[in-house]
């Protein structure tokens, strides 16, 4: 998604809201995922998965956090805390 700033025109900002809008109807629903996961719950996410609803649907769940800062572009908005935690959630797999 475009940063807001590069966002030029009303209509480029009606395309990305019904993006999502139209692709948001079913990513809080619990699946069956196997394989290794890692979740880092950041506070100003879209949804804040709890370790119960991500370990129904991470079967195999290596890693949860839930930090203080940061948000839907977390990787962005909080870079090494971002980087710290992809190293945190992965270490078990080197």
């Amino acid at each position: 998604m475009a940063p807001r700033e590069t966002v030029t025109d009303q209509s480029q900002g009606v395309q990305l809201a019904r993006l999502y809008w139209e692709n948001n109807a079913n990513n809080f629903n619990a699946v069956d995922i196997s394989i290794p996961a890692a979740v880092t719950v950041f506070p100003g996410e879209i949804y804040r998965a709890p370790r119960s609803w991500c370990e129904r649907s991470y079967h195999k769940l290596i890693y949860f956090n839930e930090v203080e800062k940061g948000g839907h572009f977390a990787a962005w908005e909080q870079p090494e805390l971002f980087s710290t935690e992809m190293r945190a959630a992965f270490r078990s797999l080197r």
